[in-house]
This record gives C-alpha cells, structure tokens and sequence, in this order.
C-alpha cells in the first residue's frame, strides 16, 4: 500500500564524514542545516542512552540506520534493541562486500532469500529491514538487474532503500524504479549528479537541485512510491556544511 503523504528530510551523517566531528556536533550541523531527522552509521560510538539524549536534545528523530550485512547477521537482536532505544525501527543494509555479490540470476536470488530471511528476524524484534543500492547491483543478469534478482529472491519482507543517484548514474531511470518498488520504499537516498565532467573533485555528484537530475519529477515518485523520509546523501562534498543546507533548502520548495 503507498501514500502520497508528504516525506520529511533526513540527513545521512556519512556526508557529514569530512567534519570528523562527534556524533552530538554531527546532529548539531544537520539541525542547523534544516533537517527532521538523521540516517545514522552504526552506532557513531556513542550508547542508546547517550544517543537519545543528543538526538533529543537537538530536536532530531533517528529515522533509520546504515549496519553492516556482518553486523546484523552477528547479533540482529543487539542492533534492534539499540535502534529501538532511539526510537529508530528502520535498520538498512548499506552495502555488499564484493565476496557477498551475486553474479548470476540465481545467486542474486539466493542472496535475497537469506536477506529476506534476515528481515523476517528484524521483524520479529519490531524493525524493518531495507536493502541500499549502489551500481553495481544495477548491471544486467539474465535479462534483469542484479537487484530486480534479489529483490524476488527476497520477498516482501525485505524493502528497499532506492538511492536515486546511484539509480541515474547507472544509467536506470529511478522513477521507473520507484514505481516497480511501491510500498517498498519507505525511506529513499536523494542524491544529484553533476553535468559530466563537472564536480570532480566531489567524484561527480552536487548538492541536491545543483545537478542533473529532475527533482521536479522525482519528488512526487517518491511519494508515490510511499517515502516517508528522504535521505540526503552526498557522497564527497567539498563543504559538508554548506551541501547539507543547500540540499535541504531546495527540498523544502519541493515538499
């Protein structure tokens, strides 16, 4: 089931990385960017309680966090009960070391069953688990995406985190994405590409509204597609600070 309810702004504090800052100044930077919410990595170092109380203190909502596939499949119940202590009950899987890939439609598909597995123990501790892209997952298999095997693989329980930069840079048309996903995609990473040859000393990508992409037409995709929160994303910005605001400025005209 989808909704058209408008998303709030999330901040992913991986671009934020650069500041090396501690996890309290991180949320002071993205309160003052304009953000509702962070996207969290892992624990930042700090407890539940420690991290409840910045999160409090600084008027943020913890909407989701990026763990690692080992992290999870270590001690699922662990990262649950930390998140929840946040008032967080949406965990991602951020990425896939080369070795966990697929490389046909069937391991694709067997990697999804273990993640659709892997939600299913989230879900019995009261957290979804959603699935993050990059490229890589985006490369044809057997007439479909690596991703479109592992999702299948995967089932319902799994949802999916569309990073709709990674989508254009691929070559993918995120809306088309957005829409085979509905209801599946409750949290959605914005992220802009540059013009071609531009930005790249920030590996290509601009702050949001700066680049390439329709935000126009993707906005309302997302909430079609039932996003709850969109996560800002850059992955190398040059000023962090100033990235985050712009981003966050040009969404709110959006939204």
């Amino acid at each position: 089931m989808t909704t058209t309810r408008i998303p709030r702004l999330a901040l992913q504090l991986y671009s934020l990385r650069g500041l090396q800052l501690p996890f309290d100044a991180l949320l002071a930077v993205a309160a003052e960017a304009g953000y509702s919410g962070v996207e969290s990595v892992g624990d930042h170092g700090a407890s539940a309680a420690t991290a409840a109380e910045a999160l409090a203190a600084h008027g943020l909502q913890a909407c989701s966090s990026h763990v690692p596939l080992a992290a999870l499949e270590a001690d699922a119940a662990g990262v649950c009960a930390f998140n929840l202590a946040l008032g967080n009950d949406v965990v991602v899987v951020p990425w896939l070391p080369p070795e966990r890939r697929g490389h046909d439609a069937a391991s694709w598909q067997a990697l999804g069953r273990e993640l659709g597995g892997l939600a299913r123990r989230c879900r019995d501790h009261g957290v979804r688990l959603l699935y993050h892209n990059h490229d890589f997952e985006l490369a044809p298999v057997e007439g479909r995406s690596g991703l479109a095997w592992l999702m299948a693989g995967a089932g319902d329980d799994l949802g999916l985190e569309p990073d709709l930069g990674w989508l254009q840079r691929a070559g993918d048309d995120p809306v088309r994405l957005l829409s085979d996903f509905a209801g599946r995609c409750p949290r959605v990473h914005v992220k802009d590409l540059a013009a071609a040859g531009e930005h790249l000393a920030e590996d290509g990508w601009a702050d949001v509204g700066d680049g390439v992409m329709d935000w126009g037409r993707l906005v309302p995709a997302c909430r079609s597609a039932g996003a709850e929160w969109l996560v800002v994303e850059h992955d190398a910005p040059r000023d962090p600070r100033t990235t985050a605001r712009r981003s966050a400025t040009y969404l709110e005209t959006l939204l």
